[in-house]
C-alpha cells in the first residue's frame, strides 16, 4: 500500500477523533453504557489527549497519513538535538496489518539512523503493539506507570581490517 504524509488542519478534528474512537472500541464495549454515552465519554478523552500532547509536546508534528489521498490515520512525532520521539501512530481498522505503519516506522529508522540520533516511543504494557514494536528492534528500556519505554538505535558497524 502507498502512503504519504499531510500537516493536520483545523478541519480534520472529526478525522482524527474517528481514528482515536477506532482504537478505543473494544475497550469502551465492555461498559454498560449506550451509545450516546460512549461518544461522549470518546469525546472527552479525545479532547484531553489532544490537549496534553500539545502541552507536553509544543513543537511535534502532527500529520494525517494518506492512503492514495485517503485520510487512514495520524502520526505525531517530536524532533530534539536528542532523539526522534513517536508519541503516536495509529490507523483505521480498514487500513491495519497492511504495513502502513511498521512502513512510516522504518522510514523513521532510516532518519534516526541518518542523524545518529535514537527513535523512542511508549507503549502500553498491555498493548498489542508492543510485540510490533520489538519485532521491528525497539527494546524495552524503561517502565513508567503502565508504559514501557521503548527505543531504538542503528547498530554500528565496526570494520575490521
Amino acid at each position: 500500500m502507498s502512503f504519504s504524509l499531510r500537516p493536520v488542519s483545523l478541519d480534520d478534528q472529526a478525522f482524527l477523533f474517528q481514528v482515536y474512537a477506532s482504537t478505543r472500541l473494544e475497550e469502551v464495549a465492555l461498559v454498560p453504557w449506550n451509545d450516546e454515552q460512549k461518544q461522549a465519554f470518546l469525546q472527552m478523552q479525545f479532547n484531553a489527549q489532544t490537549q496534553s500532547y500539545q502541552r507536553e509536546f509544543p513543537g511535534a508534528e502532527y500529520l494525517v497519513i494518506l492512503h492514495d489521498g485517503v485520510p487512514a490515520g495520524r502520526l505525531t512525532i517530536e524532533r530534539s538535538d536528542k532523539a526522534i520521539l513517536l508519541i503516536d501512530i495509529a490507523l483505521l481498522p480498514a487500513y491495519r496489518n497492511f504495513g502502513i505503519g511498521s512502513g512510516l516506522i522504518q522510514d523513521l529508522k532510516l532518519e534516526a539512523q541518518n542523524t545518529g540520533k535514537p527513535l523512542r516511543l511508549n507503549v502500553e504494557n498491555f498493548n498489542p503493539a508492543f510485540r510490533l514494536y520489538e519485532r521491528l528492534g525497539f527494546e524495552k528500556i524503561d517502565e513508567a506507570g503502565c508504559y514501557y519505554c521503548m527505543e531504538w538505535r542503528a547498530v554500528e558497524r565496526t570494520t575490521t581490517v
